[in-house]
């Protein structure tokens, strides 16, 4: 069954259609506009609903054409049928022009409705639709409670966001002990049960009211105490599959207790970190849930993450290593003192730090990019302005002679 949307400020025929549409079972429409929208809530759209077709009023013929080329342009492929209450031979023409083929008329009919549902699947099969879902899904798996894997998720989602276009969200899945909304002092009464209750009808306009923005970075927190709530695997998958389409990076803060919704979460992702600290009792669970996943053919996509590392440990790397038959990826160095002083701030870790340095470089990491080839290219920039600037006429003189005439 294809997805479709119908874009229609005449609500009696947007009702007629939708009711033909539910009878012929061909396509299931999960929104309908009641205006033609800008880009920007048209790209909203497309992104939160992910149409193959969409079913365009023609009670505007102008408005019409730029609604179909702006959905050309943010989702290549897109199917569009127009409709209307007549036939109007020269809006037909011109909508021929912008590549336009398929109209239906009011009363609707079933056998038009499927002939034009069976022409554009085929288009679909020969061109699919080039639409933006991001695979970047990274899991912070603690070996334990208290192993500092919220914070380690917050901090380089926080980092990752700052990267240039990486819009970032953060989802806490810990219903029991959840520290997102009490690390970075949200306020925001909404939580994931209540993103999992609506996940089958999510769209752009309950989702920004779930999640707190912090410039590039959306938090979704898991809310109060809450410990009899289950999330459904399915939920999961719908509410992945849309952050998918919103988002670069995603990233999960999960409990450790392996829940269904957990594994299914973890079945999505490109990278499981698993948190440790040196301890005895903390080491012993992460070799736990490390041969555990290793059963569910997820031990290849596993990171180690030794946390809170200082050289005078009584358990080495290579001991750590050996233990767990894991290599360790990332060893975070141990500041108390500085992670205090952030939660107490709300914010993340001074990134001056060296444990902000550690975070950023594990940021650049998770979005594959070169930290050391980006800083080539912004010298390149600087020195490019600089060359500008060094010949433009008067250089430095403007300011002297102000200050000779003051």
């Amino acid at each position: 069954m294809l997805r479709g949307i119908i874009i229609s400020p005449d609500r009696e025929l947007a009702d007629q259609l939708d009711d033909l549409v539910a009878q012929v079972g061909l396509v299931a429409v999960t929104r309908t506009l009641d205006r033609y929208p800008n880009a920007v809530d048209l790209q909203r759209t497309l992104r939160a609903h992910a149409p193959q077709v969409v079913f365009l009023s023609l009670a505007s013929v102008d408005d019409a054409i730029a609604t179909a080329q702006a959905t050309e342009a943010a989702s290549p492929g897109v199917q569009v049928i127009t409709i209307n209450h007549t036939t109007n031979p020269q809006a037909l023409l011109e909508l021929m022009r912008v590549g336009i083929r398929e109209f239906l008329g009011s009363p609707f009919k079933a056998d038009e409705l499927i002939g034009a549902i069976g022409r554009i699947s085929e288009n679909l099969q020969r061109n699919p639709i080039a639409s933006f879902e991001s695979d970047y899904i990274y899991s912070f798996l603690p070996a334990k409670p208290g192993v500092g894997a919220s914070t380690i998720a917050m901090n380089v989602s926080a980092s990752a966001s700052k990267l240039g276009s990486c819009k970032t969200v953060l989802v806490d899945l810990d219903l029991n002990s959840g520290m997102q909304r009490f690390m970075m002092k949200l306020d925001n009464e909404f939580c994931i049960t209540d993103a999992a209750e609506n996940s089958f009808k999510m769209d752009e306009n309950l989702w920004p009211q779930l999640v707190t923005s912090i410039g590039e970075l959306d938090v979704l927190h898991s809310g109060r105490l809450n410990p009899g709530h289950r999330i459904e695997p399915s939920q999961m998958r719908h509410l992945v599959e849309f952050m998918r389409r919103y988002y670069r990076l995603i990233a999960i803060d999960l409990s450790g207790n392996m829940e269904k919704y957990s594994i299914e979460i973890m079945e999505e992702s490109r990278r499981i970190f698993l948190v440790t600290t040196a301890e005895i009792s903390s080491l012993h669970l992460a070799r736990e849930r490390y041969n555990y996943l290793k059963t569910l053919d997820l031990g290849d996509r596993i990171e180690l993450v030794l946390n809170r590392s200082h050289k005078r440990s009584a358990i080495d790397t290579k001991q750590i290593e050996d233990l767990l038959g894991l290599p360790v990826k990332v060893a975070l160095p141990n500041d108390y003192q500085g992670v205090s002083r952030a939660l107490t701030a709300g914010k993340p870790v001074d990134s001056n730090s060296d444990l902000g340095r550690e975070f950023k470089k594990l940021a650049y990491a998770l979005m594959e990019r070169d930290p050391a080839q980006e800083a080539g290219k912004t010298k390149q920039k600087q020195s490019a302005l600089s060359g500008i600037l060094s010949i433009l006429p008067g250089k430095g003189s403007l300011f002297s002679e102000k200050k000779s005439t003051a």
